[in-house]
């Protein structure tokens, strides 16, 4: 017969407030614990999911995108970020939007001063279709969002022709 093997419970230090009863971190570490052990062995096509990669950078703002009869459009939410702080580039058909978030927060008290600061850096790209002018795209920032609008090419008459055959 195989032997058991012996487990050690780790626990978080400090009692709680509880007495005997072990602290929501014990019992969160023991959950873990316990779905790791259960997990061992079988595959996880998660952990290979594709993610995005931030290449560097703090965070990805969230963007959406949409498309009018005349305009592609690029929506991101910043808030905390400032207009003089965002950068938009066009390159080879790529829109770039990146930046740099921060904050910084003071609280003076009577007996205490708290100072928090926060500092982030972003870049988003987006191929764009072959239809935009890029000589008319245009953008807005108004209290956090920052909206792209992309205008399309106008339809140009078709030049067809019809090509004799010489035989």
């Amino acid at each position: 017969m195989a032997e058991k093997p012996q487990s050690t419970s780790v626990t978080r230090g400090g009692s709680g407030g509880g007495g005997d009863l072990p602290s929501m971190f014990n019992f969160r570490d023991q959950f873990d614990r316990m779905f790791e052990n259960m997990m061992r062995g079988w595959p996880m096509p998660w952990r290979d999911a594709p993610r995005l990669d931030l290449g560097g950078f703090d965070f990805a703002p969230r963007v959406e995108t949409a498309e009018t009869e005349t305009a592609y459009e690029v929506t991101a939410e910043l808030p905390g970020c400032d207009e003089k702080d965002i950068k938009i580039s066009l390159d080879d058909n790529v829109l770039s939007i990146s930046g740099e978030k921060k904050a910084e927060r003071e609280e003076k008290k009577k007996d205490y001063v708290m100072t928090e600061r926060s500092y982030g850096s972003f870049k988003r790209a987006f191929t764009l279709p072959d239809n935009v002018d890029a000589e008319k795209i245009a953008a807005k920032f108004d209290k956090g969002v920052l909206k792209v609008t992309l205008p399309k090419k106008t339809p140009s008459a078709s030049k067809q022709r019809e090509i004799p055959i010489k035989g």
